[in-house]
Formats: structure tokens, sequence, C-alpha cells
């Protein structure tokens, strides 16, 4: 993005780094993620108006602990660092780091010793619940640094260099546990790098669009995946707005979608008046998913044929040269394994299970994109509120909610489980109010009773979660009428099921999906 204002986050390994970037670009300024390895030379052409280290699980006097050039430090540019990021800052600058006696993690109150512009709006001597996460803590503050904030625990809570604008705080603002970060945030932001708002819906679409305009050539054709779920379609749109007729969209029935999902989508868009070529690959498909029971194999089965087929589908059209998908922020971040930063959770289909040579380039136009932001542009697209709203679908479908090897038997009782979730989340009007809600299928056999007569058969698992941007996910307590409904309703109409658990594990420790 061709921005003036932005602010450079540096990933040392939270699982909260997501958030810091959410967050900034919540105040319309815009954020990415670099590894905590980035080059310097890296970090002045991407030329941000200020630099955020993130926290991370290491230790600075750690042997293999993540750091970073100490030039960065003379670059003028203002420094954020986060708990992790605000004891690398200490050590790296010639202040002491040890092991705290007491450490901290969960809420802490601290107390503001000083004014200054990162707490600015906050009172003098009162003090503040944050949320800690640490089990080191700054002992002797480098030269020409002082103490803006204390805690029981930690004396320098947040710091700050007397002359230079870096700053560190041993807690994480970007949780909504800290009841100041936002504005800690924002004042880094707008008080101290002097950001003016400009990261918008519309201003991206424009420039998108325009950037894909002038990517592809007059005779060039570029063909995109579409799926029905919203980040193919605002993805197809977009390309759409950029080169018209030239857009080949194309719908793979993969054979591990939803009941009376194929049908669905071609109606779907042809409203929307983007064409479709349609491919019927189901066999294909379940045939190389065949007694496979790993799920980061069947990703990459998936993901791989996916590839196969719009290349070679590609080739029945002319000067085909892109494929356009809508890969998302979050699917890079926990596809790419950093040293030090995030852990490589799965692979998603669109990311981790492209193969290593392609024949065709990639247009992600979403790829910078949080899901809340997709759905603004979707409003902004004026697209109807059923495709706005529509819950997260996996690219490898219900390959990965059927749990173990995949089968024709299992994904018709799964389809069937399926469509009684949402179609009683819909009518209980619950739907709209969660993340997801989905059944997943437990290749766990059960003894059940139905009439005078013994059972053994599946188990259903009923999953609802509510979350934001996935990263993070808790599990709903929806009303007990309705699980009571949801359970009896595919016990009695779904053969092959005579039991149904709900899931009350939240992300992390799980993932949303099972697999």
């Amino acid at each position: 993005m061709d921005l003036k204002n932005k602010i450079l986050v540096l990933d040392f390994g939270s699982q909260t780094t997501q958030l810091i970037a959410r967050r900034i670009r919540e105040f319309e300024v815009y954020s990415e993620i670099k590894p905590c390895f980035v080059s310097l030379e890296e970090i002045k052409n991407f030329s941000p108006s200020g630099i955020i280290f993130s926290g991370g699980p290491s230790s600075v006097y750690d042997a293999n602990a993540p750091l970073i050039d100490k030039r960065i430090f003379v670059l003028g540019i203002p420094i954020l660092g986060i708990c992790y990021g605000a004891q690398l800052i200490t050590y790296l600058l010639g202040g002491k780091v040890e092991k705290s006696e007491k450490r901290e993690f969960g809420p802490a109150y601290i107390e503001i010793l000083e004014e200054d512009k990162l707490l600015k709006g906050l009172e003098k001597n009162k003090k503040y619940r944050v949320w800690m996460s640490h089990s080191d803590r700054i002992e002797a503050l480098p030269e020409n640094f002082y103490a803006l904030a204390k805690t029981e625990n930690s004396p320098f809570a947040v710091i700050a260099h007397r002359e230079k604008e870096l700053y560190g705080v041993q807690f994480h603002p970007e949780v909504i546990h800290t009841e100041i970060g936002t504005q800690i945030l924002r004042n880094f932001v707008f008080e101290i790098c002097k950001c003016k708002a400009e990261w918008n819906m519309p201003s991206f679409v424009k420039e998108t669009v325009n950037k894909i305009k002038n990517l592809v050539g007059k005779e060039e054709r570029v063909i995109c995946a579409l799926s029905g779920g919203i980040d193919s379609t605002v993805t197809a749109i977009l390309v759409h707005k950029a080169i018209g007729e030239k857009l080949i969209s194309i719908f793979v029935n993969n054979g591990v979608l939803r009941k009376n999902e194929p049908e669905e989508v071609l109606k779907l868009m042809n409203e929307l008046g983007l064409k479709v070529h349609y491919v019927d690959a189901s066999t294909i498909f379940l045939s190389r998913l065949k007694g496979v029971k790993d799920p980061e194999k069947k990703r990459k089965i998936i993901g791989e044929t996916f590839i196969e087929i719009f290349e070679k589908e590609a080739k029945k059209f002319e000067n085909v040269k892109y494929l356009a998908q809508g890969t998302l922020y979050p699917d890079v971040i926990e596809s790419v394994s950093f040293k030090g930063p995030s852990v490589t959770i799965k692979t998603h289909h669109n990311v981790g299970g492209l193969p290593e040579k392609m024949n065709l380039k990639l247009i992600e136009p979403l790829r910078e994109l949080f899901k809340d932001e997709v759905r603004k542009i979707a409003e902004y697209l004026s697209l109807p509120k059923h495709i706005i709203w529509r819950q997260p679908f996996p690219g490898p479908g219900l390959a990965i909610r059927i749990i173990g090897k995949v089968d024709e038997e299992k994904l018709s009782i799964l389809r069937e489980a399926d469509a009684i979730v949402i179609e009683e989340m819909l009518k209980s009007g619950w739907y709209y109010k969660v993340w997801q809600s989905f059944a997943v299928l437990v290749p766990v056999k059960t003894v059940g009773v139905m009439g005078d007569y013994r059972t053994y058969e599946y188990v259903i698992a009923i999953r609802c979660v509510k979350s934001q941007d996935a990263m993070t996910a808790d599990w709903v307590k929806l009303p007990y009428e309705l699980l009571e409904r949801l359970s009896n309703k595919i016990i009695n109409e779904v053969k092959g099921v005579n039991r149904v658990v709900y899931d009350i594990s939240s992300k992390p420790p799980a993932t949303i999906e099972w697999e």
C-alpha cells in the first residue's frame, strides 16, 4: 500500500502479535507485521512512522533469544517495546534484565508516576488495571531512561528515553484486559508517531482496484478461485472491478462441500453478475483423500489438488497469467513460522498448501486484511447481509470436520448434521450472533438405544464460538433449549448418529476447527 502513515510491528513470538496490528488498524492507520529478523534495509524501505516490538516467550539472556540490530535505535523512528520488547530495548541499550522472584501473569495494577505523551489522558498517581505475562523484569534502566509507571512487582512497568522517542511497557496494551491499552496505543500512534488516519476501506478498494488494473496486461486474463464465501467473493468483485470480463471465476466442487452448496454458490454468483466456470472434481479429491488420516496431509492434498485443477482449467482459456484467491492475513501468519515468532499452528489450503513451483502468478488483494476488514469492504460494496455475515468455512471443507479418514458415508452423515445446525442457528437468531457454528463427525461409535433396539453409531460434536478475527475464540453458551433441539433433531433425522456432544474449549488452547 502506498501510504505515508504506517506502523511496523516486529514479531518476537507473542501469540497476540496480530492483535497489535489489528488495534492500530482500528485507528485507521495501516500496520504490518514482519519477523524480528527483518533487515535494517527492509525496515528503511518500509519507511514506517513508528515501530512496535511485540512480546515473546524468550528471555533476553537466552542463548537463542531473538534480538534486533541495535542500529535501529538511531534511525530516528519512534519505538514502543511491549513486554519482551521492552526488556529487549533495556538489554540492548545497557540496562539490566533478570529473572523475577515473583512472576506476573494476568491482571496487575500500574501506578502513573510521570506525565508523558505516551500516557496522555491518564491521571498521575492513579492506578489502572493492565494484563501482565512475564517471568523476567527490568532491574536497572539504560542511561537516559526513566520510569513513567510502576506495579507492585515491577518498578519499571512503563519506561521512556529522556531525549529519543523510545518507550517500553511491561504489560500487553493490545489485549482487552488492559483497560488503558487502547489509549496507550493511540497515544503512541498519533501523539508520538504523528500519524494521520488514512487507512480505510474506500481508500483500500480504490487503490487495490487500480493496482490490479495496472498489474494485469491488456491481453492477460485472471482466474479466480471461488468458494462462495465472503473472502473469495470480495476478491472476485475487486478483480472484476479492475479488469471486467478478463476475469474467469472458477468454482471447484471438491467433494467435501456442505449440503446443496454447489447449487447455492452458482445461484449467488449469478445474482452478483459474476460469470462462473463450474468444475466438478469431487471424484479426484476423494480418491486422493482415501485412507488419509493426518489433518496436515489432508490440507496439503486439497491445496495442491486445487492448484493443479486451476492450472488445468486455465489452459482451456487463452492468455491466463494470474490466479486470484482470497488469502487473509491470519492465513499468512498462521501458516508461516518465523524464528522466534508465532509457531505454525496449521497450514491453510491457500498458503501452506501451494506447491513450490506454480505456472500462474498470484493476486491476493485481501492478503493484508483481517476478516472484519473484509466484511467492511463487503458492506462498502453493498453486498447482501447473508454474504457479509456468512460464517467462515475452511478451504479443506468437511474433510477437516471429519476426524481421520474421509469417505462417502461419513460425508453424507456430516452434511445432514451440519445442515441441521445451520438451519436451527438461523431459526433461533443465533447464527449472526456468533463467529462460527458447525458439526464435527467424531470417528468413534458408541452404544445407544432407539426404540427397543441397541445401536452402535457415530458421535457428532457441535462447535460454536465467538471471535473477532479467529486469532482467539471462546465457546458460546447457547441456550439449553437450542442445544436440546439440535441434539434431538440430529439424532432423530440423521441416520448413523446416536450421540451429540458440545465442545466447550476455547482458542487457545484449542483451535476453532478440530483439525
